[in-house]
């Protein structure tokens, strides 16, 4: 079976980032065996409707702009950066077709905190932390995090890693509060915070981390263990009733 994932452009303002960031998206993704389907931020909705018709799962990659603080009932600080009202559209546009069929879902940094707000979650707008959470796209282990036992992201880490994996980062926002039915799956084992949440559920792949696995997919067989996890999902996926399933309020 031929899986198609459906991936939003990163931004909707800045070309240059698009052209940067996303072809790590895609080689992972034809990687793991599926073929994505870019969602450009521009188009109707009527047309993106018709692209996600024809997806079984949802990435959500990262961007280089932040969420809007308002989404989650704040007003923006300094430190804040400006939101994309482009991607956030698209995003809740896809996020609702997942929930509502079920379709798996891999966030990744932006898109981890995008799918915590949509879920009615907060995040952290700066950082203040001992832990360099920017060190440059070429560190490829930043800090480690500590994995939950029990939970859907232990079950990918590989058996000849270490108990506590090492994991890049690029990021100056986080989850601060879960949203409804997130699990925190991932914290960093220096100051604490939430790195990878996960939806409570064995039936619903839905998968947020906060680093970035795409540009470590080489190298690393954690990254690629997420991308295969998603891609089965995906494979395995069958529709559900829009009636059965429950959406954010």
């Amino acid at each position: 079976m031929c899986v198609h994932i459906a991936i939003p452009e990163p931004t909707g303002s800045d070309p240059g980032y698009n052209l940067r960031s996303l072809p790590a998206y895609l080689v992972a993704l034809r990687s793991a065996g599926a073929t994505p389907i870019l969602v450009p931020l521009h188009e109707r909705q009527d047309r993106v409707a018709r692209l996600l018709a024809g997806v079984q799962g949802i990435l959500l990659p990262g961007s280089r702009f932040d969420v809007d603080p308002q989404r989650y009932g704040e007003d923006p600080i300094p430190e804040c950066g400006e939101a994309d009202p482009a991607r956030t559209a698209v995003d809740e546009l896809l996020l609702q077709d997942a929930f509502s069929l079920h379709k798996p879902v891999l966030a990744i940094c932006h898109g981890t905190q995008s799918l915590n707000v949509w879920l009615n979650g907060t995040l952290v707008q700066d950082l203040k932390s001992p832990v360099n959470h920017r060190p440059g796209r070429d560190v490829v282990e930043a800090h480690q995090v500590r994995i939950a036992p029990g939970s859907r992201l232990a079950g990918l880490v590989p058996q000849s890693y270490a108990a506590d994996p090492a994991v890049n980062s690029s990021h100056h926002q986080a989850i601060r509060v879960a949203g409804d039915g997130l699990l925190v799956s991932a914290v960093s084992t220096e100051d604490g915070g939430v790195e990878a949440v996960e939806l409570d559920s064995r039936e619903h792949f839905v998968l947020g981390v906060q680093w970035h696995p795409e540009r470590t997919y080489t190298q690393s067989a954690f990254s690629r263990a997420i991308f295969a996890a998603f891609v089965q999902a995906a494979v395995v996926w069958q529709p559900r009733r829009i009636q059965e399933s429950v959406a954010p309020a």
